[in-house]
Protein backbone atom coordinates (compact mmCIF):
# COMPACT_ATOMS: atom_id res chain seq x y z
CA UNK A 1 0.00 0.00 0.00
CA UNK A 2 1.24 3.46 -0.76
CA UNK A 3 1.15 5.60 2.35
CA UNK A 4 0.16 9.26 2.22
CA UNK A 5 3.44 11.15 1.70
CA UNK A 6 2.51 13.64 4.44
CA UNK A 7 2.02 10.87 7.01
CA UNK A 8 5.21 9.95 8.81
CA UNK A 9 5.23 6.30 9.69
CA UNK A 10 8.00 4.01 10.79
CA UNK A 11 8.09 0.21 11.00
CA UNK A 12 7.43 -1.18 14.48
CA UNK A 13 6.57 -4.92 14.29
CA UNK A 14 7.20 -6.94 11.12
CA UNK A 15 4.58 -9.25 9.63
CA UNK A 16 6.88 -12.24 10.24
CA UNK A 17 7.11 -11.40 13.97
CA UNK A 18 3.32 -11.08 14.19
CA UNK A 19 2.76 -14.44 12.48
CA UNK A 20 5.27 -16.15 14.80
CA UNK A 21 3.65 -14.65 17.91
CA UNK A 22 0.15 -15.62 16.76
CA UNK A 23 1.28 -19.25 16.41
CA UNK A 24 2.63 -19.11 19.99
CA UNK A 25 -0.62 -17.62 21.34
CA UNK A 26 -2.71 -20.20 19.46
CA UNK A 27 -0.56 -23.03 20.84
CA UNK A 28 -1.29 -21.83 24.40
CA UNK A 29 -5.00 -21.40 23.69
CA UNK A 30 -5.19 -24.86 22.07
CA UNK A 31 -3.61 -26.35 25.20
CA UNK A 32 -5.81 -24.37 27.62
CA UNK A 33 -9.03 -25.22 25.73
CA UNK A 34 -8.11 -28.79 24.76
CA UNK A 35 -11.42 -30.24 26.01
CA UNK A 36 -13.59 -27.15 25.54
CA UNK A 37 -15.40 -25.40 22.71
CA UNK A 38 -14.72 -21.68 23.13
CA UNK A 39 -16.49 -18.83 21.43
CA UNK A 40 -14.04 -16.25 20.09
CA UNK A 41 -15.48 -12.73 20.07
CA UNK A 42 -13.63 -10.32 17.82
CA UNK A 43 -13.90 -6.62 18.51
CA UNK A 44 -14.54 -4.75 15.27
CA UNK A 45 -13.13 -3.15 13.31
CA UNK A 46 -9.54 -3.40 14.51
CA UNK A 47 -9.30 -7.09 15.38
CA UNK A 48 -10.55 -8.51 12.07
CA UNK A 49 -7.11 -9.38 10.66
CA UNK A 50 -5.75 -10.63 14.00
CA UNK A 51 -8.76 -12.86 14.71
CA UNK A 52 -8.70 -14.27 11.16
CA UNK A 53 -5.04 -15.25 11.51
CA UNK A 54 -5.50 -16.51 15.08
CA UNK A 55 -8.53 -18.67 14.24
CA UNK A 56 -6.63 -20.36 11.41
CA UNK A 57 -4.13 -21.56 14.04
CA UNK A 58 -6.79 -22.78 16.50
CA UNK A 59 -7.20 -26.55 16.49
CA UNK A 60 -10.02 -26.94 19.03
CA UNK A 61 -13.65 -26.78 17.98
CA UNK A 62 -14.84 -23.19 18.32
CA UNK A 63 -17.30 -20.53 17.24
CA UNK A 64 -16.69 -16.92 16.20
CA UNK A 65 -18.82 -13.83 16.74
CA UNK A 66 -18.20 -10.09 16.76
CA UNK A 67 -18.92 -6.97 18.80
CA UNK A 68 -18.46 -3.50 17.38
CA UNK A 69 -17.58 -0.59 19.63
CA UNK A 70 -16.61 3.01 19.14
CA UNK A 71 -14.37 5.07 21.40
CA UNK A 72 -12.02 6.90 19.02
CA UNK A 73 -13.94 8.18 16.02
CA UNK A 74 -11.35 9.86 13.76
CA UNK A 75 -9.11 10.92 16.63
CA UNK A 76 -5.78 9.59 17.91
CA UNK A 77 -7.11 9.98 21.46
CA UNK A 78 -9.99 8.03 22.98
CA UNK A 79 -13.14 10.03 23.55
CA UNK A 80 -13.42 8.47 27.00
CA UNK A 81 -16.81 7.01 26.15
CA UNK A 82 -17.48 3.58 24.68
CA UNK A 83 -20.51 3.03 22.48
CA UNK A 84 -21.85 -0.39 21.46
CA UNK A 85 -22.51 -0.38 17.71
CA UNK A 86 -23.11 -4.15 17.16
CA UNK A 87 -24.08 -6.66 19.84
CA UNK A 88 -23.43 -10.39 19.88
CA UNK A 89 -25.48 -12.94 17.95
CA UNK A 90 -24.27 -15.95 19.94
CA UNK A 91 -25.50 -17.44 23.20
CA UNK A 92 -23.00 -16.55 25.93
CA UNK A 93 -24.60 -18.04 29.05
CA UNK A 94 -22.65 -21.09 30.23
CA UNK A 95 -20.06 -20.80 27.45
CA UNK A 96 -16.27 -20.32 27.47
CA UNK A 97 -15.64 -16.92 25.91
CA UNK A 98 -12.38 -15.55 24.53
CA UNK A 99 -12.48 -11.88 23.56
CA UNK A 100 -10.04 -10.96 20.78
CA UNK A 101 -8.79 -7.37 20.77
CA UNK A 102 -6.32 -5.67 18.47
CA UNK A 103 -4.93 -3.41 21.20
CA UNK A 104 -5.44 -2.65 24.88
CA UNK A 105 -4.38 0.87 25.68
CA UNK A 106 -6.21 2.62 28.55
CA UNK A 107 -8.40 -0.43 29.10
CA UNK A 108 -11.67 1.50 28.80
CA UNK A 109 -13.04 -0.65 25.97
CA UNK A 110 -11.92 -3.91 27.57
CA UNK A 111 -13.63 -2.98 30.84
CA UNK A 112 -16.81 -2.13 28.90
CA UNK A 113 -16.66 -5.48 27.08
CA UNK A 114 -16.02 -7.40 30.29
CA UNK A 115 -18.96 -5.75 32.06
CA UNK A 116 -21.23 -6.38 29.05
CA UNK A 117 -20.32 -10.05 28.67
CA UNK A 118 -20.44 -10.79 32.41
CA UNK A 119 -24.12 -9.73 32.45
CA UNK A 120 -24.72 -12.64 30.05
CA UNK A 121 -23.29 -15.20 32.56
CA UNK A 122 -20.49 -16.96 30.65
CA UNK A 123 -18.87 -20.08 32.09
CA UNK A 124 -15.49 -18.36 31.67
CA UNK A 125 -14.15 -15.17 30.11
CA UNK A 126 -10.60 -14.58 28.91
CA UNK A 127 -8.98 -11.91 26.79
CA UNK A 128 -6.38 -12.10 24.05
CA UNK A 129 -4.84 -8.98 22.55
CA UNK A 130 -2.25 -8.49 19.88
CA UNK A 131 -0.88 -5.31 21.48
CA UNK A 132 -0.86 -4.17 25.10
CA UNK A 133 0.23 -0.68 26.18
CA UNK A 134 1.74 -1.65 29.50
CA UNK A 135 2.40 1.89 30.71
CA UNK A 136 -1.16 3.20 30.38
CA UNK A 137 -3.44 0.16 30.72
CA UNK A 138 -5.41 0.47 33.94
CA UNK A 139 -7.20 -2.82 34.49
CA UNK A 140 -8.30 -4.62 37.64
CA UNK A 141 -8.36 -7.99 35.83
CA UNK A 142 -5.79 -9.79 33.68
CA UNK A 143 -5.41 -9.89 29.93
CA UNK A 144 -4.75 -13.60 29.62
CA UNK A 145 -2.92 -13.77 26.30
CA UNK A 146 -0.75 -10.85 25.13
CA UNK A 147 0.99 -10.73 21.77
CA UNK A 148 3.31 -7.77 22.31
CA UNK A 149 3.72 -5.27 25.13
CA UNK A 150 4.39 -1.90 23.54
CA UNK A 151 5.12 1.69 24.53
CA UNK A 152 2.48 4.39 24.38
CA UNK A 153 2.91 5.01 20.64
CA UNK A 154 0.05 5.49 18.19
CA UNK A 155 0.22 2.42 15.98
CA UNK A 156 -1.43 1.54 12.68
CA UNK A 157 -1.53 -1.41 10.30
CA UNK A 158 -2.59 -5.03 10.59
CA UNK A 159 -6.18 -3.92 11.24
CA UNK A 160 -5.34 -0.87 13.34
CA UNK A 161 -6.35 2.44 11.81
CA UNK A 162 -6.19 6.18 11.94
CA UNK A 163 -9.48 7.71 10.71
CA UNK A 164 -10.32 4.34 9.06
CA UNK A 165 -7.10 4.38 7.00
CA UNK A 166 -3.96 2.20 7.10
CA UNK A 167 -5.69 -1.00 8.33
CA UNK A 168 -4.25 -2.87 5.35
CA UNK A 169 -0.58 -2.14 6.07
CA UNK A 170 1.37 -5.38 6.22
CA UNK A 171 2.77 -5.09 9.74
CA UNK A 172 2.52 -2.63 12.63
CA UNK A 173 3.81 0.91 12.19
CA UNK A 174 4.10 3.98 14.41
CA UNK A 175 2.26 7.02 13.05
Amino acid sequence: MEVNKKAKIKPYIKKSEIKKRIKELAKRINKDYRHKKPIFIGILNGSFIFIADLIREIEVECEVDFLKLSSYGDSKISSGEVTLLKDLNCKVEGEDIIVVEDIVDTGLSVKFIRDLIMTKKPKSLKFVTLLYKKDIAKLDFPVDYIGFKIKNDFVIGYGLDYAQKYRNLNGIFVL
